[in-house]
């Protein structure tokens, strides 16, 4: 009798499911009594179930249930593990980049400005949907650096007031927008992303000024002795360039961030280094870069290492000699050791020195501002003081006993101290940002200036350590780091007869090796 009382119930439960199902496809306002139903349904069919157990618990004693069990078991566990893996990959995703130079991979530097972000920050690419694949790539791996960044694809043809909300002027542009400050770029490049995301998180462009009129080395000169290529990394940073005549002007312009001294032939006037020094006293921040003085008609600088002194930094009258072996030239300095600071935090890269002179921080320090040593060059290293072995035919030696100083050689140095008196804003009513960096004086001064020439801008890491430098002046830590990489070319560059033997060997001698080979085995088998 009990069991025909479970049979029914297990009719109606099964009954009850199946019309659970039917509701939700027939009547789907009335979902709540399919729950209710489907809920009913498992309670009669799980009851039913119960009342069976003596023959579950037979039909489990036989052999072949026992294996069917362990099957049934087995095929579970793969599909409980599958979805687990599943899960996981989709909360916790995590990339490989296996390319030789990371190709397909953020640099340092746009994963250092993603980590600093405050707020949210949001990608909207307007272009047609066929062209919408060719950012995706790049921009989900700024969505997967930072939590903060979301990323919207937008065809302006098919929805033309956003498009005109956002005034956009072209197919292919990028509009990030942070903070309720928007930036427009019509580019799937890395750096000028990144360039646009750092315009949109400061708000402002910043100004580097390269002193001229003496000599100096030129930021709109494309030849090989020019910064032209530098000058446009430093844009690619958000900065803007521009020249300066101290000597024709009372005062550094108030707006400038960074002023750069690069290798002047002629000391400055001393009107010019006091204007210099009244920068500096107002937050000011200076890079200076000396090279040696190699031949007797070179002009003497009284005034550039009288100023760089007064913050710690001394120039020292020699030319550092390298026989490490990396160049042939023992003139030419390479540096790989790179004392802990802030503009060198994980920077190792070589970077190459075709003149240096010694630049030392005072062990003692000047009044109270004590410099540190950036670059140095390797222990097969010294500052040669005779500077006339250097264009003799007898070779150089190094000779402690004349004044020449052993390796490693600091060719770098940077000192930062509070500024004596506060900055003036650039605009009128401008109020400091409460989040805003302390004012600070900041000095930076290379041994050499040719290092960042458009010459020496192919070894990796001089253009980089001087667009460091810069950065860390201008209190833009976050933008220190090795910039983005270009890919490398990788064609296979072959003569005709070359590309013949190639065509042969694939076609003729590949597929008659095989087939030897299976005629080999057929032979050894028989």
């Amino acid at each position: 009798m009990l069991q025909r009382i479970l049979g029914i119930v297990g009719w109606v439960g099964t009954a009850l499911v199946f019309g659970a199902v039917a509701i939700r496809f027939v009547r789907p306002e009335w979902d709540q009594y399919a729950v209710y139903a489907a809920w009913a349904g498992l309670s009669c069919v799980a009851l039913y179930t119960a009342g069976q157990w003596r023959q579950i618990l037979e039909f489990f004693r036989r052999r072949q249930a026992r294996y069917g069990a362990l099957a049934t078991i087995s095929v579970f566990v793969a599909l409980a593990i599958a979805v687990a893996v599943n899960y996981l990959s989709a909360r916790q995703n995590k990339r490989w980049d296996l390319t030789a130079n990371q190709q397909y991979s953020l640099s340092e530097q746009t994963v250092r400005v993603l980590e600093s972000l405050e707020g949210p920050v949001k990608f909207t690419v307007f272009d047609r949907q066929t062209e919408f694949d060719r950012f995706r790539p790049r921009l989900d791996e700024y969505a997967y650096h930072s939590n903060q960044v979301s990323v919207e694809y937008v065809d302006p043809d098919t929805r033309p007031v956003v498009a005109r909300e956002y005034d956009i002027q072209a197919y292919g542009t990028v509009v990030v927008d942070y903070m309720g400050r928007r930036e427009h770029v019509t580019s799937d490049m890395e750096q000028d992303l990144t360039n646009a995301l750092i315009k949109a998180i400061t708000g402002m462009e910043r100004s580097v000024y390269f002193l001229q009129g003496h000599g100096e080395k030129d930021p709109t000169r494309t030849e090989r002795d020019g910064y032209s290529a530098v000058a446009d990394a430093l844009r690619r940073d958000n900065y803007t360039v521009e020249s300066l005549v101290l000597a024709q002007q009372k005062d550094v312009p108030a707006d400038a961030t960074v002023v750069v001294l690069a290798g002047p032939t002629s000391d400055v006037l001393p009107e010019e280094a006091d204007a210099l020094r009244r920068y500096l006293a107002r937050a000011g921040k200076l890079m200076v870069l000396v090279d040696p003085a190699v031949t007797a008609r070179a002009a003497p600088l009284p005034n550039i290492e009288a100023l760089v002194g007064e913050w710690g930094i001394q120039v020292g009258n020699n030319v550092v000699v390298d026989v490490s072996g990396a160049t042939n030239e023992p003139s030419i300095a390479v540096a790989a050791s790179y004392p802990t600071h802030a503009i060198t935090d994980r920077f190792a890269t070589l970077t190459i020195y075709p003149l240096a002179r010694s630049i030392d921080p005072v062990t003692s320090g000047v009044t109270g501002r004590f410099a540190q040593t950036l670059v140095e060059t390797s222990p097969r290293s010294w500052a040669e003081t005779n500077l006339a072995t250097l264009t003799g035919d007898s070779g150089v030696e190094m000779e402690v006993e004349r004044g020449d100083k052993a390796g490693p050689i600091s060719i770098a140095a940077a000192v930062s101290a509070p500024a004596e008196s506060p900055s003036t804003p650039v605009n009128e009513g401008d109020a400091p940002q409460p989040d805003a960096p302390k004012p600070e004086t900041r000095v930076v001064v290379f041994g050499d200036s040719d290092f960042a020439t458009n010459a020496y801008g192919g070894v990796p890491g001089n253009p980089n350590l001087f667009a460091n430098a810069v950065s860390w002046l201008a209190q833009q830590e976050n933008l220190i780091a090795i910039r983005p990489k270009q890919a490398d070319d990788r064609r296979v560059t072959m003569t005709a007869r070359q590309l013949q033997l190639v065509v042969l060997t694939s076609i003729l001698v590949v597929p008659a090796l095989v087939f030897a080979a299976g005629v080999f085995t057929w032979w050894r088998r028989r």
